[in-house]
């Protein structure tokens, strides 16, 4: 069975149809820059477009880089402020035709996905997924039972939000190495520990891509690190797995 998820992230716009039989892309994935100012009219447009991509009728389940409770966003740090407090997953859906459209956290997304199909998959205990990007997004679990809208990457680090020290987007804006960088994510991780003592953190994001270049530079973690086995696709698939369960 085949569902269609999309991914909002702060600078990118993705999606394809997902086989949750295998928990994977049905179909290579397509993406758009996310408009800036990300407003919720213009990223709606850029949904449509990723959607229609596709020729998708049908529901759609879609992640959002913020808080979503009952179809509401109500935080919007790496998005326009437009987005706060509004009825986000109906004007997605009008914008797709009327479509079905199941709307939650970017980072609860990928970790639901991970938990059912990758790198946490039969893990117990506390679990926490983090994808580092534009921003830092947060998925929570105890004994496999999520613990939704964490938004981790906003706690207080070293005087400023964790996000602002230790993102992708920091490496990059800072151009920093990846071993200092790494310095940064591990402080971050520590941080971490100290609050929830998980037993695992699994690393998602683009970036979970080039784990070898910054995993083996984090000391001093008792948790086990490892990467997203499924990556940067895994916001689509737990979007795909969220709309199928509604």
């Amino acid at each position: 069975m085949n569902v269609f998820g999309v991914d909002i992230g702060g600078s990118g716009i993705k999606g394809a149809p997902v086989d949750l039989e295998r928990g994977d892309l049905a179909q290579e994935r397509y993406k758009v820059l996310t408009p800036h100012p990300a407003t919720p009219e213009a990223v709606a447009d850029g949904v449509a477009e990723v959607v229609g991509h596709f020729g998708w009728s049908g529901p759609v389940g879609i992640t959002f880089p913020g808080v979503v409770t009952g179809g509401i966003t109500r935080t919007a740090a790496n998005v326009d402020k437009g987005w706060v407090d509004i009825d986000a997953a109906r004007l997605l859906g009008d914008r797709l035709g009327g479509a079905s459209v199941t709307l939650l956290n970017d980072a609860d997304a990928a970790g639901v996905a991970e938990l059912t199909f990758g790198a946490g998959r039969g893990r117990k205990g506390t679990v926490m997924m983090l994808t580092l990007g534009t921003g830092i997004g947060s998925a929570l679990f105890i004994d496999g039972r999520l613990v939704p809208n964490t938004e981790l990457g906003h706690l207080e680090l070293h005087g400023r939000e964790a996000e602002k020290h230790a993102s992708t987007k920091a490496r990059e804006d800072e151009d920093l190495s990846w071993p200092h960088w790494a310095h940064r994510v591990q402080k971050y991780l520590a941080h971490l520990e100290m609050l929830f003592s998980p037993e695992l953190f699994i690393i998602g994001g683009g970036v979970s891509r080039k784990a070898e270049k910054f995993l083996p530079h984090i000391e001093g973690i008792r948790a086990e690190i490892v990467p997203a086995e499924l990556q940067n696709n895994a916001g689509i698939v737990g979007a795909a797995m969220a709309a199928r369960e509604r």
